[in-house]
């Protein structure tokens, strides 16, 4: 037998499993969220279903706001729940979100800190408040939250100028992408020493990888991850849950 065919089967081989093992990567790095895009992906279903303990009262406002047509929006119960034990964890009293939606996540918040907790919750659009409201009282956390209905920007500032800096514990980002950087910023300012800020969409289905010239908000969030990756003053975990979440802890 020449050596060409003895072996040309192995090159194939290993040729195939290349390009199998490159395909399984690319369509399993970022599988996105449960209730939408990865809504058709078993794997990630898998894991709902394994490991998702969802109150009923939650899910009672996700299915809510799945009539939004807006919906994608909310963050995933798989990663609330993530964000709901890092609460718990750091023993965290004062929280911050940054772009509240319907209040799925301001929900889970205000039932992972405790009875004296508070959750600040930035919102701009009434209609999507008036949405949460009845399931937190449903709950009984409505004391617990603190809707502003005004531009994140001022509600943050306003606390700093409160003399809030470093009395809050943790603080999830969420809202227009490009205020991400003053958001992170004005946070930085809040969180204690050892608190977390938590922000989403950083990898905006995979377009920071590559952002195109006229697409400001992928430019805007490639920018801020190369900005946190030499931040100093936070240790930082980025993880493809969702649509991509970063974990700041202030040093």
């Amino acid at each position: 037998m020449s050596p060409e065919l003895l072996f040309l089967p192995c090159a194939v081989r290993v040729e195939t499993l290349k390009t199998t093992h490159f395909s399984v990567m690319n369509t399993s790095a970022l599988i996105g969220k449960s209730h939408s895009k990865g809504k058709d992906n078993p794997v990630l279903q898998y894991v709902v279903k394994n490991s998702v303990r969802e109150p009923p009262v939650m899910e009672k406002l996700r299915l809510k706001t799945m009539e939004d047509p807006w919906n994608i929006m909310m963050v995933p119960p798989e990663q609330v729940q993530l964000m709901a034990n890092l609460i718990k964890l750091i023993k965290a009293n004062k929280t911050i979100e940054v772009g509240m939606y319907t209040g799925y996540n301001t929900l889970n918040m205000a039932l992972a800190i405790p009875e004296d907790g508070k959750v600040v919750a930035c919102e701009i659009k009434e209609e999507y408040v008036n949405i949460g409201k009845p399931f937190f009282k449903e709950a009984g956390v409505e004391d617990k939250v603190d809707i502003r209905l005004q531009p994140a920007l001022k509600t943050l500032d306003e606390l700093l100028a409160a003399g809030e800096a470093e009395t809050f514990d943790f603080v999830f980002i969420d809202a227009d992408k490009t205020n991400y950087d003053n958001y992170y910023e004005r946070s930085l300012q809040l969180v204690r020493k050892g608190g977390i800020i938590a922000i989403d969409n950083v990898l905006w289905s995979g377009r920071v990888v590559s952002p195109a010239e006229d697409d400001i908000t992928s430019q805007t969030l490639d920018t801020l991850n190369k900005k946190l990756h030499k931040d100093e003053r936070i240790d930082l975990s980025m993880l493809t849950v969702g649509d991509g979440l970063t974990l700041a802890f202030k040093r």
